[in-house]
């Protein structure tokens, strides 16, 4: 079935529903268009919100990011941002493959249809034009054919009557003759008229007008298939992304899993475990007796002569109030501005990417001398002399990376000293901890609150009031008679010189006794096979508990 043949007297109505069809393909391209605006639209405002929550320090600058609280939100960030650019693809693919392309067609199939239906008016007036000249052939005939019959009326009545001469009925006889011959003529030009007519109609209804009218039927169709194909490109181009859209799903929901609660509180404790030592219980200091008055670690003391006594600089002082507003600090190249724990972190720091500059000069310096060597042996290569001031520089570079590594060894070794000095100093304070060591603290007869003196004190007898005996002799007694069991063991990862009092040196990959945890300074108490105890860094050691 096809319109020519069905269709082949409703001109108009084809007319409207070619029209409808080709705004029904410019509401789609419009549709399509707008659906391509909201697409970019919403990938901005995603772009923005990601950018809105990014992190503006650099990764290795901010603290923060070494939370795994923040490294999955910044990677579910990231996978925002990557899904704001699938959106921006399917935008980009419903611009081109359908916007463009389906009004590129429209264009193209409006011209055709003006051609078809331009074509199928011309017929049309063509057969309008040949039915008038049917009319008035077919009126000039009948005109003709009813003045031959009056004419022959009246040659007729002139010839019947008595009083009409000769002359007048011969010349009505000729007029009715000539006109009865001219209706004659008018007679053969209106059947041949309508002859070609009918020839002309039956080519009108059967050929012409059926060819334009399949033609439109087949501009529709094509119209329809493209029209069903912009929308498949629809889905399909949400489906080009769906695979990259879920993946940017998965690694939200693996952003989610590997958030580490118990691992970010480790991390909060390197970043910010200060080293400093607690501070000591205050001691009471008796007023009713001012002459046998005993100045305390914690207070400034009153000699005898009513003057104070200020602390030598041997006796430290444990910071008391932690939660105080902190005043602005300077900082220093030596980070001594920090506490000893994070002093001797950002220290270790320093020292690794110093190592770092220094290993990769002294490559820079091993590769020019290289070519310095084939420039000699084959001087068309190029001039040895031009490489001179950059080996040079890597000269100079060495041996400043070298001084600075000095430099900072000597502050790491103060800073670690430091760390153990702080260690000591706790233990030797506190009367009653909650878990009492197994043997003296390192560094403890120099960091205790009455220096030497107190050590001299713990071998006589004890005063009456009991104010001036050691802390740790009852403990110390007890851990002379019972060592202490090891808690584990341990490797050494690498080599370690004990040079302050209270640390032991190891050797790397000695097997060590795990005689003490680490209690958050960064230090851990070990047992060497062949005797001897001490403090050695945790970061140090591989450790391994029973």
């Amino acid at each position: 079935m096809d319109w020519g043949t069905e269709l082949w007297d409703q001109f108009e109505v084809l007319e409207r529903h070619t029209q409808w069809g080709l705004d029904l393909l410019d509401r789609y391209v419009k549709f399509v268009k707008e659906r391509t605006e909201v697409e970019q639209a919403y990938a901005k405002q995603l772009r923005s919100l990601v950018k809105k929550y990014m992190p503006k320090r650099p990764g290795k600058d901010d603290p923060e990011s070494k939370f795994s609280q923040q490294q999955s939100f910044v990677q579910i960030l990231q996978e925002v941002n990557d899904f704001a650019g699938q959106r921006e693809l399917v935008a980009e693919n419903l611009s081109v493959h359908v916007c463009l392309e389906l009004a590129k067609y429209s264009q193209e199939m409006k011209q055709e249809r003006k051609m078809h239906f331009q074509e199928g008016r011309r017929a049309q007036q063509q057969l309008e034009s040949g039915f008038k000249q049917l009319e008035n052939s077919k009126r000039k005939f009948e005109r003709d054919c009813r003045e031959a019959e009056k004419a022959a009326q009246t040659a007729e009545r002139l010839d019947q009557d008595i009083n009409a001469t000769k002359a007048d009925v011969e010349k009505a006889k000729q007029q009715a003759h000539l006109r009865s011959h001219m209706a004659e003529e008018s007679k053969n030009e209106y059947a041949a008229q309508l002859q070609r007519f009918n020839r002309d109609q039956a080519h009108f209804y059967f050929s012409q007008m059926p060819q334009i009218f399949n033609k439109l039927q087949d501009m529709d169709e094509r119209r329809a298939t493209h029209l069903g194909a912009g929308y498949r490109l629809l889905s399909e181009a949400e489906l080009q992304v769906v695979p990259i859209i879920a993946k940017c799903l998965e690694g939200m929901k693996v952003a989610a899993d590997a958030v580490d609660a118990k691992n970010d509180s480790q991390v909060l404790i390197e970043l910010h475990k200060s080293g400093f030592a607690r501070p000591g219980d205050v001691e009471f200091e008796d007023f009713s007796q001012p002459m046998n008055r005993v100045p305390s670690d914690s207070s400034l003391g009153t000699p005898s002569d009513g003057r104070p006594e200020l602390r030598g600089p041997g006796r430290s002082r444990a910071k008391r109030w932690p939660f105080s507003k902190k005043n602005k600090t300077v900082v220093t190249e030596d980070f001594s501005h920090l506490p000893p724990e994070q002093q001797r972190k950002r220290l270790q720091q320093q020292l690794e990417e110093r190592n770092r500059e220094l290993q990769k000069e002294i490559d820079q310096r091993e590769a020019l001398k290289k070519m310095k060597d084939v420039y000699e042996k084959t001087p068309q290569m190029g001039d040895p002399a031009s490489l001179e001031p950059q080996i040079t520089e890597t000269l100079n570079n060495i041996e400043r990376l070298k001084l600075e590594l000095q430099k900072y060894e000597a502050w790491l070794a103060e800073a670690e000293s430091r760390v153990l000095s702080n260690r000591g100093d706790t233990l030797g304070r506190h009367t009653r901890p909650p878990d009492p060591p197994a043997s003296a603290p390192p560094d403890g007869s120099s960091n205790s609150n009455n220096g030497s003196q107190d050590k001299e004190s713990s071998e006589e007898p004890p005063s009456e009031d009991g104010q001036d005996a050691p802390i740790y002799t009852e403990f110390d007694e007890d851990f002379e008679e019972e060592p202490a069991s090891p808690i584990g063991h341990c490797v050494a990862i690498y080599h370690f010189e004990g040079s302050s009092e209270g640390t032991i040196s190891m050797a790397e990959g000695e097997d060590l006794s795990l005689m003490e945890e680490d209690k958050g300074d960064g230090w851990t108490r070990v047992r060497r096979k062949q005797g001897g105890e001490g403090y050695v860094p945790t970061s140090y050691l591989r450790v391994t508990l029973n």
